[in-house]
């Protein structure tokens, strides 16, 4: 199993660009269609966990995806999947990039390579927004909280507290109800 989990992460960390967030759907693909560590609605959470740990999504995802299905073990296994690609791409890159940085080409591939990344950003918010059902009526809220970091400069963590502690009042008026 510890084999599955690092070869599974490896794939994941080797075949990815564009950072944390273009890697969901990819972790998604593999943990939940493909090999059922976890359901939809575990993945969903896992996802609302990590994103509010600092530091890389895909470490985070790899860390509680193999705890939950090995322990410690797991989840060595799997943060060293997720992380070993990246460090071997970005000590390869800084050998020969001395050598290269200068290039006009290289500048320009580079500059090509900005909105495919963007792209890869905005399509796993989509499919997250989906799953997290948000709707027309309920839209306004990430975008308002968009807003008020970006333009506000409102920290991020007040954000997740706030949240938080508006999830937990909206629970107990429920129940009261």
């Amino acid at each position: 199993m510890l084999l599955k989990l690092f070869i599974a992460f490896f794939k994941i960390g080797a075949f990815t660009f564009g950072g944390g967030y273009a890697m969901i759907p990819i972790i998604e693909k593999e943990v939940v269609d493909k090999n059922h560590w976890l359901s939809k609605e575990e993945f969903m959470d896992m996802l609302a966990v990590v994103q509010s740990l600092p530091g890389p999504i895909s470490i985070h995802s790899s860390v509680y995806i193999g705890y939950k299905i090995s322990k410690f073990w797991g989840s060595l296994v799997c943060a060293l999947g997720a992380a070993l690609p990246s460090f071997v791409i970005i000590l390869l890159i800084a050998i020969v990039f001395t050598d290269i940085q200068d290039n006009p080409t290289i500048e320009k591939v580079f500059k090509g390579i900005r909105p495919a990344v963007v792209a890869l950003i905005v399509v796993p918010v989509i499919f997250m927004a989906k799953t997290a059902k948000i709707t027309w009526k309920t839209l306004w809220i990430p975008v308002a909280v968009a807003i008020v970091v970006a333009y506000l400069g409102f920290s991020p963590a007040y954000i997740i507290l706030l949240a938080g502690a508006g999830g937990i009042l909206f629970s107990l008026i429920r129940k009261d109800k």
